[in-house]
């Protein structure tokens, strides 16, 4: 997901399309869902629908079909101009789909083609066939469908990367304890040298000033690591607590 709020994208030429699959549009009950923002393309953009940022198509294949078959019965006499639009009609609707899938995104094509099953499902996209009255409740139940499993989907992937991410930090934070004690006797043997390095006789000036500097960059260092070491016992509390407040709830009873 994009946003906290869906983006349904409907791909028709009909507005009446785009009318029905609005006004049918399903309420979510779950709390704090919110209904999805609406764009009307022409079906005829899909081509470019790759890298677009939605979150479900819902296309028109059937304006595609009354488009084709207008042009065909401009001249019903003429077989080979119409056996030229049947041929038009399944290649737009041929690239409709290709597009849609390209895209990578969950799609939904309603079509008017009763030889073909009630649905299909290729991969994301989905062919549903326009029945009387009901498609339009259909294709909206069958979206938030596909939008709840898109947002679902979306809060896994996020709950997975700050997982990742705070168990790399864990590492590395159990890697810094593990060699604290390596590090602070480190820093023991380089702050017992600069004190006597800065008391040696007849040092130079400019020599005294590096010895300090490095005396007192130890020191900063070793604080940083006795932080690391309170830290270590708060979490180690914090984590025997549940444990305690556990044992006296069930010592209460």
């Amino acid at each position: 997901m994009t946003s906290n709020r869906p983006t349904v994208l409907i791909l028709a030429s009909d507005a009446a399309f785009s009318r029905e699959i609005t006004a049918n549009w399903p309420q979510d009950p779950a709390p704090h869902a919110q209904s999805p923002e609406f764009i009307v393309l022409d079906e005829g953009f899909s081509r470019g629908l790759k890298g677009s940022n939605y979150d479900l198509a819902i296309a028109d294949a059937a304006s595609v079909d009354r488009n084709s078959s207008a042009a065909a019965n401009d001249d019903k006499k003429d077989a080979k101009i119409k056996t030229r639009h049947q041929r038009l009609n399944k290649r737009l609707n041929k690239d409709l789909k290709q597009s849609l899938v390209a895209a990578g995104k969950p799609a939904i094509v309603i079509h008017s083609d009763p030889s073909l099953d009630f649905y299909n499902i290729h991969g994301a996209v989905i062919d549903l066939r326009r029945e009387p009255v009901l498609w339009p409740a259909i294709a909206g139940l069958l979206g938030r469908e596909i939008l709840r499993r898109v947002q679902a989907e979306s809060r896994a992937h996020d709950s997975e990367r700050t997982s990742a991410a705070a168990e790399a930090e864990a590492t590395l934070g159990r890697y810094m304890v593990e060699m604290r004690t390596n590090v602070n006797n480190a820093l023991t043997t380089v702050l017992g040298n600069a004190e006597l390095l800065g008391h040696e006789p007849g040092l130079p000036a400019s020599v005294q000033v590096q010895a300090d500097a490095i005396r007192n960059m130890a020191l900063r260092l070793h604080e940083v690591f006795q932080r690391f070491s309170s830290i270590e016992k708060e979490l180690n509390v914090a984590a025997r607590e549940p444990g305690k407040k556990a044992a006296a709830a069930a010592v209460g009873r």
